[in-house]
C-alpha cells in the first residue's frame, strides 16, 4: 500500500501555501523589484488565491513567478509532489512510474521532469 501524499500535494491551494511559508516566512517579497514588506493580497472575485499587488512597482505577483511553475497549466500540487518523488525517492522511477503516481500523462511527466531537472542543474552550476 503507497503512503499517503503530505497534505501540502492534495490541492493547489495547500502547495501555493506551502511555497509561499519557504521563501516568504516573514512577508511577501515582490519577485519583480525585491521589495519586501510592500505587498497587498488581492481579495477579488475575479483574482485567483495567491495573487499580490506589489505598491512600489505596482506590479501584480505571486510565489512561482521567476519559476518553473510560473504559467504552468499544471496545478502547483503535481509539479511539488513529482519534485518530492524525484529528490526523496529511494530508487529511480520511470517517467511512466512518476506519471502515474502523480496523475498526469506520460507527456506531461516527461515535460515536467525535464524542466525540474534542467531547474537543478542550473541551480547547481550557478546559472538562474
Amino acid at each position: 500500500m503507497p503512503a499517503r501524499k503530505p497534505s501540502r500535494y492534495t490541492s493547489a491551494d495547500a502547495a501555493r501555501k506551502y511555497l509561499e511559508a519557504i521563501f516568504w516566512p516573514d512577508c511577501a517579497t515582490c519577485a519583480h523589484c525585491g521589495a519586501t514588506g510592500k505587498a497587498t493580497l488581492l481579495k477579488g472575485k475575479s483574482t485567483r488565491p495567491g495573487v499580490y499587488w506589489c505598491n512600489a512597482c505596482e506590479r501584480p505577483f505571486t510565489v512561482t513567478v521567476g519559476t518553473i511553475f510560473e504559467n504552468s497549466k499544471v496545478p502547483l500540487n503535481s509539479w511539488l509532489y513529482l519534485n518530492h518523488l524525484l529528490c526523496n525517492g529511494q530508487k529511480r522511477h520511470s517517467v511512466h512510474q512518476l506519471a502515474r503516481m502523480v496523475g498526469v500523462t506520460y507527456k506531461t511527466a516527461w515535460f515536467m521532469v525535464r524542466h525540474i531537472r534542467d531547474a537543478m542543474a542550473s541551480t547547481a552550476t550557478g546559472h538562474h
